[in-house]
């Protein structure tokens, strides 16, 4: 007992998360913790964007608002029982789990990936928050299909906010938690409020009256594909595929009390990727009115998407403020993640200065507003990438006894690259994202498929090498 303490007593001198060691009871934190984040995260940034996209695919109010009753209740249960399960057993991040599966030099590479898309996804946060901070300075808002900064005033504002935000985010998981907790509740009024406000935009007093308006959906955009209900349930139980069967989270889980922790997640997928999508949709259709969206359309061009002037066009200043803080609120944990996926690769550094890293990359993702714009596009794809290796842990920590296989293999023999995991992942990824090029699949289709033959494969290759080298 009194080397853990010790070990303990070293980890908070250093100013560590506990990268590298079990959490110890004393840091560990209640549902209530989980509740604020999960919350602050996913009713946030991302949702000013996503909602408005889905209205650019074309989808139907019933796709909508079904699809994502089904959807994100898959993505809780997949949080609950697998990632949360886990993350109290062993009390690792997932850096350091994958490092004694796969070996140093492996997860090497697969850190640096991970770390590298959690950039990019904030980046595309800082993006939003940039749309609102702009407003009073007259700047001109990105296109849909914009790509590089549309000029001087818009690389400032996202310097600035991308400072900030890696400060916050460096500062720990006590300082990013603390953040959601008090900027959350703000957030959500303005999510309801900017979806009543909407209806009232649109006149619709009734149900019918809402059905009128959108039940059978549009056309998609120019250059948009056209959504369905199975798009909307398989994409919203994938939009965070690298955090939960991913395993991502077990970084933040890993912090529960208990498994029943997870369940907090529905917080964030109810109130973010539930009413605050509707609402930022709401929103959009509300500019799908306006003079300057017909004069796009009717050129046959995509109308932008810049949530600060929708937000400020139905609630005025709060809906500024509102953008700012809810960009912050999903940079502050991606970017917390990022630090620790950089952490891993060269552990002598501080977490503070590698989550400083991560922020400078993000900021630098943020100036280029395409991955804000490609949204859907990148968070499928990011899920299809990722996601397959959290098969590598699930499949291990359920049925490495019955395979008959050593768990922690790389650990166990103190070997530097597990060739099962590479096979494992490499195989299915290349066969299922062949596939959805050749055929033109919807890449959030075969992501299960692909996390699935992973994990079997992994079950597979490892009972053949390691009988081998017995």
């Amino acid at each position: 007992m009194s080397e853990f303490n010790h070990k303990e007593e070293i980890e908070e001198i250093a100013g560590g998360e506990f990268e590298r060691t079990p959490v110890p009871p004393s840091k560990l934190k209640s549902w209530k913790s989980f509740l604020g984040m999960y919350a602050g995260e996913h009713a946030a940034g991302t949702e000013f964007m996503i909602g408005p996209l889905f209205l650019t695919a074309g989808v139907s109010a019933f796709d909508l608002i079904v699809g994502l009753l089904l959807g994100n209740l898959l993505a809780v249960l997949s949080w609950r029982f697998l990632t949360a399960e886990i993350a109290v057993k062993n009390r690792l991040t997932l850096y350091f789990q994958l490092e004694k599966i796969c070996g140093k030099k492996l997860v090497t590479g697969y850190n640096l990936a991970n770390g590298i898309l959690f950039c990019f996804l904030a980046g595309s946060m800082i993006t939003v928050s940039a749309t609102a901070v702009g407003i009073p300075f007259d700047m001109p808002m990105p296109k849909l299909s914009d790509t590089m900064p549309n000029g001087i005033t818009w690389v400032v504002i996202v310097i600035l906010i991308g400072t900030v935000i890696s400060i916050i985010a460096a500062r720990g998981y006590d300082t990013v938690s603390k953040a959601a907790n008090w900027m959350s509740p703000i957030i959500v009024m303005a999510f309801l409020a900017c979806g009543f406000v909407a209806l009232n935009q649109l006149g619709v007093s009734s149900f019918s009256k809402f059905w009128d308006i959108w039940g059978a959906g549009r056309e998609p955009f120019p250059g948009q594909i056209k959504y369905t209900f199975w798009h909307v349930v398989i994409w919203s139980w994938f939009a965070n595929a690298a955090m939960h069967i991913g395993m991502s989270d077990l970084s933040v889980f890993r912090f529960a009390k208990k498994a029943s922790s997870g369940w907090a997640t529905a917080a964030g997928m109810y109130i973010g990727h539930y009413m605050a999508w509707i609402a930022a949709a709401l929103l959009y259709a509300v500019y799908l009115q306006s003079p300057e969206a017909v004069g796009f359309l009717s050129n046959g061009e995509a109308p932008p998407v810049a949530p600060g002037p929708l937000a400020y066009n139905a609630i005025g200043v709060f809906g500024i403020i509102a953008v700012v803080l809810a960009g912050w609120t999903t940079a502050n944990p991606t970017i917390y993640r990022a630090g620790l996926a950089f952490q891993a690769i060269i552990p002598k550094a501080s977490t503070f200065w590698v989550t400083i890293i991560a922020g400078s990359v993000a900021t630098i993702a943020g100036i280029f507003p395409a991955f804000a714009m490609k949204l859907l596009g990148f968070v499928a794809l990011y899920g299809f990438i990722l996601a397959p290796f959290g098969a590598i842990i699930v499949f291990e920590h359920f049925f490495y006894k019955k395979a008959g296989i050593i768990k922690n293999y790389a650990e166990a023999t103190n070997i530097k690259f597990n060739k099962s995991v590479l096979f494992a992942w490499a195989i299915s990824f290349g066969l299922f994202y062949s596939i959805s090029i050749q055929f033109n699949v919807f890449l959030s289709f075969v992501t299960l498929p692909a996390w699935l033959l992973c994990g079997v494969l992994f079950l597979v290759f490892s009972k053949y090498f390691q009988k081998t080298k017995l």
